[in-house]
């Protein structure tokens, strides 16, 4: 079959990569002249795997103050005129419950644990790929005693879902990471988990890019959807400047563009922008600098070593669809660098800046499978899990489409 797959971000070239795998003629259409140029281009770097709680969570009211009226707070909203952000908004907070957030991390764990093997495998199957992929292992750093107790008392939970995960004491944290050893007096502790990886998003899709090349799949860069339009027999037609798109089936895998997309066809998916930041810089072979992929709990930070780079990432801005970089914004990112690895900062004190969207459901959990269009399919609303969740999502839906969906998965996360 041919299927035209939208968006060429890290979800859409997977999904890709998957169907031409299943022996399938794939076509994969980009408004951008390269791939990966959103949300794909500057994540977090860290493929956390056992990290999937959603944000949505029994704790989240009692932050809400602090989340409206705070600057530098790791959640921040802005509120707009807008029914799609409020009816999105309501959703999630009828999600913060401790049963739902207990069962999205369960069901996320599930897809996750499939994602790592088959992630695995592909580094083993494409000894081209070069992606700065490591088996780091994960810190998650605790400044709060009652925080790191709550992450302890989890730790059982966890570990019932297949989590391999252990309790540190702030001196184990510095024996596991020396770059943290000049902050032992302001941490109390950590969770390591082992099985954790880091790579960079934008070089794992740009290889994979030239794989899907090699291999014969097409690409129509530069190449904008203008509608789905519904043809006979209620199929899915896709329309460039006025021109249908030649396909079988259509994947929708663009991102925080999807729900508008979808919209017409009177599919509201509960999908929208959680805008994130990052910075990137260089490292030298002198720097003093995490190995391990970090996570500072409290400050919602993430360091992921990417060869000679550190990626630090974070915030989550409810802020629409606009991708304007807020500066105050960068600022709080670079002094939690400052703070936590000040050697970074101090021998390249800017670090390259870069924002993106997230496309984010209310519950945490994306959206992969059929439509009620027999030949449409979604792959859509990973969130800040877009790259850990990649590979999983996209080898569950080439089992949708070709009728052989993992029974195990396909009713978590099917729209229909």
């Amino acid at each position: 079959m041919q299927i035209a797959v939208l968006g060429a971000g890290v979800i859409g070239l997977s999904s890709a990569y998957y169907l031409n795998r299943a022996g399938h003629q794939v076509i994969v259409i980009d408004r951008h002249g390269e791939v990966a140029t959103e949300t794909s281009f500057g994540n977090g770097g860290q493929l956390s795997y056992s990290y999937v709680a959603p944000l949505a969570g029994p704790g989240v009211l009692s932050k809400l103050p602090a989340w409206l009226t705070r600057r530098d707070s790791p959640v921040r909203f802005r509120p707009f005129v807008s029914a799609e952000q409020w009816l999105w908004c309501l959703k999630f907070l009828f999600a913060c419950t401790q049963r739902r957030c207990k069962l999205t991390t369960s069901e996320l764990l599930s897809l996750s644990f499939a994602s790592r093997a088959l992630m695995h495998q592909l580094v083993r199957d494409e000894p081209t790929l070069d992606f700065d992929f490591q088996h780091s292992g994960k810190l998650v750093l605790h400044r709060d005693a009652a925080a790191m107790q709550g992450a302890i008392d989890l730790l059982d939970f966890q570990r019932s879902l297949g989590c391999e995960q252990e309790a540190l004491s702030a001196d184990e944290c510095v024996a596991l990471e020396p770059a943290l050893a000049h902050v032992r007096e302001r941490i109390v502790g950590g969770i390591y988990t082992r099985s954790e990886d880091t790579a960079d998003c934008h070089r794992f899709s740009k290889g994979l890019e030239a794989i899907l090349r090699a291999r014969g799949v097409r690409f129509s860069m530069n190449t904008r959807i203008d509608a789905l339009d519904v043809a006979k027999g209620g199929h899915i037609v896709a329309r460039s400047c006025g021109r249908a798109l030649e396909a079988d089936h259509v994947v929708v895998a663009a991102g925080a563009g999807a729900t508008h997309l979808l919209q017409p066809l009177g599919l509201h998916v509960p999908v929208y922008p959680l805008k994130g930041y990052s910075l990137t810089y260089p490292l030298g072979p002198q720097s003093i600098a995490p190995t391990l992929s970090v996570t500072d709990f409290s400050r919602k930070v993430v360091y992921a070593r990417l060869g000679d780079r550190l990626r630090v990432a974070g915030m989550a801005d409810f802020d629409g669809y606009s991708l304007k970089l807020d500066p105050s914004r960068v600022a709080a990112l670079r002094a939690e660098v400052a703070a936590l690895f000040p050697q970074v900062v101090a021998d390249h004190a800017e670090g390259t800046e870069w924002t993106g969207l997230r496309p984010a459901t209310p519950r945490g959990t994306p959206i992969i499978g059929p439509t009620r269009y027999p030949n449409l399919w979604l792959n859509i609303g990973h969130g800040a899990l877009g790259f850990t969740l990649a590979a999983g999502s996209a080898a569950l839906l080439t089992g949708w489409i070709d009728g052989k969906p993992d029974q195990s998965l396909s009713n978590l996360f099917s729209l229909v």
